[in-house]
């Protein structure tokens, strides 16, 4: 079973927002594209005329080189496998440098200072 996202408004109330927009899927969503909620095409006087589903699949036959997200994780990952270090990596190992340090110390106190 699914956990539902609530969340509890300003005045203390509860709103079930995956409860709201299951209940809302079919009406007509706000702005210029003639859609509803879901995704649907709508038509005239509101009329579904495709479904979201016909609209993604006509979408990957015209784009050959993509793949729906759920196809993905079934293709088996080739991983090369190296039989020795200098194999894959034929820069050497970077060598240990010892860096300058700086020593910094306070030499001007807050009275000493004019501006």
């Amino acid at each position: 079973m699914a956990i539902r996202k609530q969340y509890r408004s300003m005045q203390g109330k509860i709103v079930d927002l995956e409860k709201l927009a299951a209940k809302n899927e079919l009406v007509p969503a706000v702005g210029n594209i003639s859609v509803n909620a879901r995704g649907d095409e709508l038509g005239p006087g509101g009329r579904i005329v495709r479904k979201r589903e016909d609209i993604v699949a006509e979408y990957y036959e015209k784009n050959k080189n993509f793949t729906p997200i759920e196809n993905r994780a079934q293709k088996p990952v080739e991983v090369p496998v190296p039989t020795h270090i200098n194999e894959t990596d034929p820069t050497p190992a970077p060598q240990h440098v010892d860096l300058p340090t700086t020593v910094i110390t306070k030499t001007a106190k807050k009275e000493d200072t004019k501006e």
